[in-house]
């Protein structure tokens, strides 16, 4: 099968791809597939969603309304429809998600499963918003799971090892606008003393730099109501601003920014569903390391600035609110993610990979399950690890699911 990812770094091994129609056939090719995995949109740089010699399947054509329900303030939907589509239909309703990945091209089931997140100090990631999912289990069982059942908190980040995650009800808040100011060259001095007060300044804080410049060279704050006219020094940008803006991209198919007001779902994520985001063939990697250690953990990649820089297009600064799903990021404590955007130069990437995470292990650090790195999770860092494994053992016993990748990082 020449089927490759999103980036195009990546060409599937398995063997075909299997497109049900309903959630009944679902389950009968799950059922009879020996070793399978779900696929989304791809939006993967590992073999996350890859089996050797097995199967993957695609959900994408399994029809599955929008269910609104205002009274409770919840929807449901398929597993395969992704953000950009949903988030409209809930605006026209008056409601909205509470968060929004960079990215509003995946699957919902997809960035939930890899602990995907927004931005915000205050804002937890994108699991936090499922109150319950259908799963289709290995002997082709259709579970439900509800929040404050025993093991949701271990099915919803589930990396894909678990089952298909056939449908998801998610947690809505009343809809919202929002407003993106960009500033440039934010001194690094700034950042340091100032860390709070910049994740304080605005409803999501994104700041972009590539480690060698003497400043920072973008903070984007999205804000709801008045925005901020200054930032520490920096400078209010004069033009709209690609996340990747020292490196010459064009800000065409970024959101609108100048302060200008906008639906919470046009403004959230950095990229619009109708353009290719960020560089489109770009490789991702991203780490996690506990809020109290993000200076540090800063003072730690700029030291390794002379290296980063020649690979990478940007780099991103965000904060997350913990949560309690077992494989989240954020699990037990607020985070500091750092995502990295690379050229797509991948042997050189994956050689600077082991010296990064090896800077950033004294502060207990966390991968992003979708992204490329190097070193294998450790319970050390992920605490309920062991606890998923078992849940693993118990929902998939004969390793339907058990993919290389599973087994190489859960175990």
């Amino acid at each position: 099968m020449d089927e490759l990812n999103w980036a195009g770094n990546l060409a599937y091994a398995a063997e075909k791809i299997l497109r049900p129609g309903t959630v009944d056939e679902v389950r009968e090719m799950v059922a009879a597939a020996p070793r399978i995995k779900a696929l989304g949109t791809r939006h993967c740089f590992n073999d996350i969603a890859d089996f050797d010699g097995g199967v993957q399947i695609d959900i994408s054509g399994v029809e599955s309304p929008i269910e609104i329900d205002t009274a409770a303030a919840k929807v449901t939907v398929s597993g395969a429809t992704r953000y950009g589509e949903l988030a409209p239909v809930l605006h026209a309703q008056g409601f909205a998600l509470p968060n929004l990945a960079s990215l509003p091209h995946c699957t919902i089931a997809g960035s939930v499963a890899t602990g995907t997140h927004g931005s915000g100090r205050r804002n937890q990631g994108l699991a936090s918003a499922v109150s319950a999912l259908d799963l289709v289990t290995a002997e082709g069982e259709l579970l439900s799971f509800a929040k404050g059942d025993k093991d949701f908190d271990g099915v919803v980040v589930n990396v894909g090892a678990l089952g298909v995650v056939t449908r998801m009800t998610l947690d809505l808040v009343p809809a919202f606008e929002v407003r993106q100011n960009v500033f440039d060259a934010l001194p690094w001095d700034a950042l340091f003393d100032h860390f709070d007060e910049i994740e304080d300044s605005a409803y999501s804080v994104s700041m972009f730099t590539n480690w060698a410049n003497d400043s920072v060279d973008l903070a984007w704050l999205k804000s709801v109501g008045p925005a901020r006219t200054e930032l520490f020094g920096a400078r209010p940008a004069d033009g709209p601003r690609h996340p990747a803006h020292a490196a010459g991209l064009p800000a065409d198919n970024c959101t609108e920014q100048l302060g200008v007001p906008g639906p919470w779902h046009e403004r959230l994520p950095h990229f619009k569903l109708g353009f290719t985001p960020s560089a489109g063939n770009e490789l991702q990697s991203e780490y996690f390391v506990p809020y109290q250690h993000a200076t540090a953990a800063f003072e730690a990649l700029r030291g390794l600035g002379d290296r980063i820089a020649p690979l990478v297009l940007c780099s991103e600064i965000r904060a997350i609110a913990a949560d309690d799903h077992w494989l989240s990021p954020a699990q037990g404590g607020d985070r500091v993610a750092l995502h990295f955007t690379w050229y797509q130069r991948q042997s050189e990437v994956e050689a600077l990979l082991p010296v990064i995470e090896e800077r950033l292990a004294p502060f207990g650090v966390r991968t992003h399950w979708g992204k490329l790195f190097h070193t294998s999770p450790s319970a050390e860092s992920w605490p309920m690890l062991s606890a998923f494994r078992d849940l693993r053992q118990r929902l998939d016993p004969n390793g339907v699911f058990r993919s290389p990748y599973v087994a190489r990082n859960i175990g």
